[in-house]
């Protein structure tokens, strides 16, 4: 529910923001307020004025007076100058594919207004406003989520919120699709004339894949913890050794996300009590070696922050218009290089740790290896044991997710390709990188729903001979005790797995004070 305390609402007047920000408005849990501040809109308006005298003094200025892109050779006649924005993004309309979510399509229009807000974008107050308006109404444009080789930006993405500023395509309006003019007429707007620039600086940025990228990281350290709580109930239940995670071990090799994650390990299971397991000096790989692979993602979760953030709190369009010194600077900040980055790399981190929570599951189902438990993880007993049949089928789809979100870690910042006529001639790809990160997490959010069912299974049954549990885990199993019920018949899961999504990505459980 989107508040209504000012002192909630998230600022635009230039100065930093966080990812947790655009992630709270996405979720409209905080508002979305352009500062009343007569210093920050002077600063703002500054910048049209400036491009209003350059062309009224026949100033050459890119995608003002000129074509677009490897068009920059071409000198707009004066009297169509004021046409060419509506032009821009009309051409730019043809994205394809699923259309962003509305969590999604809010933090491309927080991302976007973070990025106008910096003052170098030479547009006016009442473009900013607009975005403002659509985010305090909830009025979405439909974007196509396809399209984007991330160089020069955002282009077709970005071209759906230009169009619905000036009242043209689809929107998002009280819970159904709409004509933008009719949104807008109904929340008493008048649709915006672009002035002409700013065709260019709403499509011509990195607002698309950075506002998947804030939404990815905060899903990204979210699973990373729950992956570490659901570690300890397998070690639990897998009767295995809690001192592979003892602190003078880690000590010694000063990796930070490693020590982070076997400290919350040790906390988790109590870990100065006497290991269960004298049968086995060391655990399988997937226990103890957990540390070493969450603990991966852990360290990345902050350089990955720093890339996102100073992204998003860019002036990322082209030209840049420093008024101070009254120069246009035609540059290439729209290259979503570091969101590339940080999203290959982010997806490659999750899916790993989405490939030990499978590979737990596999020594936990299995009576070679899960330590007196029963195959399967089947609580049935007696003669009706032998027609039930366990978590069998859940493993395999486990395996089934995890193996898609190993194939989705395929960079795509390598897969760079010239377009239009050369003059992008080497792109980003920043946003397939960002869109092939959500997918990676969707699919290892299914693998940890699942892996909360085995863990629940796992140390319920291990309980009948050790009864030993720490509190902590303790209450994380009474939690699960009343979300799942214990599987003794054959059942659907599928109900199940989808609450538990739901719970997953509604962070449902808190998880590590540290």
């Amino acid at each position: 529910m989107l508040s209504d305390q000012p002192d909630n609402a998230v600022c635009f007047d230039g100065s930093r923001l966080t990812l947790e920000d655009i992630v709270a408005i996405s979720r409209r849990e905080r508002a979305a307020v352009l500062s009343p501040a007569p210093a920050f809109r002077q600063r703002i308006a500054a910048g049209a004025d400036f491009l209003d005298r350059l062309l009224a003094e026949d100033g050459v200025v890119y995608g003002v007076t000129t074509g677009y892109g490897d068009s920059c050779t071409v000198a707009v006649p004066p009297e169509l100058v004021a046409e060419l924005p509506s032009r821009l993004y009309t051409y730019h309309g043809c994205g394809a594919g699923r259309f962003l979510t509305p969590e999604e399509t809010r933090a491309v229009l927080a991302t976007r207004l973070a990025s106008l807000s910096q003052g170098a974008s030479g547009v006016s107050v009442a473009l900013l406003a607009q975005i403002e308006t659509l985010l305090r109404h909830d009025v979405l444009p439909m974007i196509p989520a396809e399209g984007s080789v991330g160089a020069s930006g955002d282009l077709t993405p970005l071209s759906y919120l230009a169009a619905v500023l000036c009242g043209e395509r689809q929107v998002w309006f009280r819970g159904e699709p709409c004509a933008a003019a009719a949104a807008l007429a109904a929340i008493g707007v008048a649709p915006l004339t672009l002035r002409p620039k700013e065709g260019l600086a709403i499509m011509n940025g990195t607002a698309v894949m950075t506002a998947l990228a804030c939404l990815a990281w905060r899903r990204a350290d979210y699973l990373s913890r729950l992956a570490t709580r659901i570690t300890a109930l397998n070690v639990f239940a897998a009767a295995g050794n809690a001192y592979h995670f003892d602190q003078a071990l880690f000590a010694v090799k000063p990796h930070a996300g490693p020590q982070l994650t076997a400290a919350r390990l040790r906390a988790d299971l109590a870990s100065d009590r006497p290991a269960r397991n004298e049968r086995r000096l060391q655990d399988r790989y997937s226990l103890r070696c957990a540390p070493h692979v969450i603990g991966v993602l852990e360290e990345a979760l902050p350089f990955f922050r720093m890339m996102i953030e100073n992204e998003l709190n860019s002036a990322n369009d082209n030209p840049i218009i420093d008024v101070d010194h009254g120069k246009v600077l035609h540059g290439g900040h729209f290259y979503g290089g570091h969101i590339a980055f940080a999203m290959d790399g982010l997806k490659n981190a999750v899916a790993n740790v989405a490939d030990l929570l499978d590979r737990q599951m596999a020594l936990l189902v299995d009576t070679r290896y899960n330590q007196g438990l029963p195959g399967n993880l089947s609580a049935a007993t007696g003669p009706r044991a032998a027609i039930s049949h366990g978590l069998k089928a859940l493993q395999i789809s486990v395996s089934a997710w995890t193996a898609e979100a190993l194939k989705q870690t395929m960079p795509a910042s390598v897969f760079s390709r010239s377009t239009e006529c050369h003059n992008q001639d080497k792109v980003s790809m920043g946003t397939i990188a960002a869109r092939d990160c959500l997918r990676v997490l969707e699919l290892s959010e299914q693998v940890l729903a699942a892996m909360l069912i085995c863990a629940r299974q796992g140390v319920a049954l291990r309980l009948r001979h050790d009864p030993d549990l720490s509190p902590v885990l303790a209450a994380t199993l009474d939690d699960l005790a009343a979300r799942i019920p214990l599987i003794v018949e054959d059942r659907a899961l599928d109900g199940e797995l989808q609450s538990l999504l739901t719970a997953i990505r509604a962070e449902a459980w808190s998880l590590y004070d540290d």
